[in-house]
């Protein structure tokens, strides 16, 4: 016959079965059919095979016993059995392996996040999660808004939450949280001192934005379509924390999430300002995964933990 580069494993299970079990009935019993399937397994895969596994004597295909009751493997049997404990260890640590995962005793968890996210929102969940799972390998990714979304694309990250909107048919963003936002000035900048800002006193000042890409970006430039503000000057500045320490030192005003300049409100170096007496400033923040992307037992879980 002619050799087709396949083999059945159902067949090698039974045969590795009985030479395990050193006996054609003990492997009836360890696989729950009968002992004739078990011969008829073994004779068909030495047909398919084109070779003689375990010596016999005789056309009934029973086996020769060999020492203490023990089969006699032919040499291409030895081979053939040696393949098969390979193959089938492999089998055999693929489930452990998954097992693993699925119970959370391995695998990998890859979080991106915008930086202000990562640094004022998920540390107070990623924490907790971390010393529950101590075995999992957790990274925390952090980047601008655009930055995250592309490696939610490329898989590079599991998931992302950003502070920006992010408009791209791969993928699903939904809305994690609410952020409120403070316009602030410096303490002793004359719009600071007078806790609410016309449009035009806004447009005379010098605003301290993020880089293009960035969700706090994003939400300035809403701001200012939204009123019709138009900054005399603007300067890029590349982190949140940096632009709150800027505004007090007097350079200029800003728009960033309260979390981040609570201290220097407190400590009275900036001051807030308000637009109207209505007015609430706030943002949305969003979490993004790749269109029909399944989600990890890692993810789900930390997903499953949030507040």
């Amino acid at each position: 016959m002619s050799w087709t580069h396949t083999m059945n494993l159902h067949l090698l299970r039974v045969f590795l079965t009985v030479v395990e079990q050193q006996g054609f009935s003990r492997a009836a019993e360890t696989l729950f059919v009968s002992q004739s399937a078990v011969s008829k397994a073994v004779r068909e895969l030495e047909h398919q095979l084109d070779l003689p596994l375990i010596e016999r004597t005789g056309s009934d295909g029973k086996a020769v016993r060999g020492g203490a009751g023990g089969i006699a493997l032919t040499d291409h049997g030895r081979a053939v059995f040696e393949h098969a404990r390979a193959i089938f260890a492999l089998e055999r640590i693929a489930i452990e392996d998954v097992r693993d995962r699925v119970e959370l005793r391995q695998g990998r968890l890859r979080i991106g996040a915008s930086t202000t996210v990562a640094a004022y929102w998920l540390p107070q969940q990623l924490g907790p999660f971390v010393r529950r799972h101590a075995a999992l390998a957790t990274e925390l990714v952090v980047g601008n808004t655009e930055e995250i979304s592309r490696a939610v694309i490329d898989c590079a990250v599991d998931i992302g939450f950003v502070e920006g909107a992010v408009a791209d048919a791969r993928i699903a963003a939904t809305v994690w949280r609410s952020e409120p936002l403070r316009l602030i000035a410096s303490a002793d900048n004359p719009l600071g001192a007078k806790r609410r800002a016309s449009i035009a006193e806004l447009g005379r000042q010098t605003w301290l934005l993020r880089e293009h890409g960035s969700g706090t970006r994003q939400v300035a430039q809403s701001l200012f379509a939204a009123r019709g503000i138009a900054p005399a000057r603007v300067i890029e500045i590349g982190s949140n924390e940096a632009i709150a320490r800027a505004v007090a030192a007097g350079a200029g005003v800003a728009l960033l999430p309260a979390t981040v300049v609570a201290d220097l409100i407190l400590m009275q170096r900036v001051r807030a300002i308000a637009l109207s007496d209505e007015d609430t400033l706030t943002r949305p923040l969003y979490r993004l995964e790749l269109v029909n992307r399944p989600r990890s037992p890692a993810l789900q879980a930390f997903l499953d933990e949030e507040d």
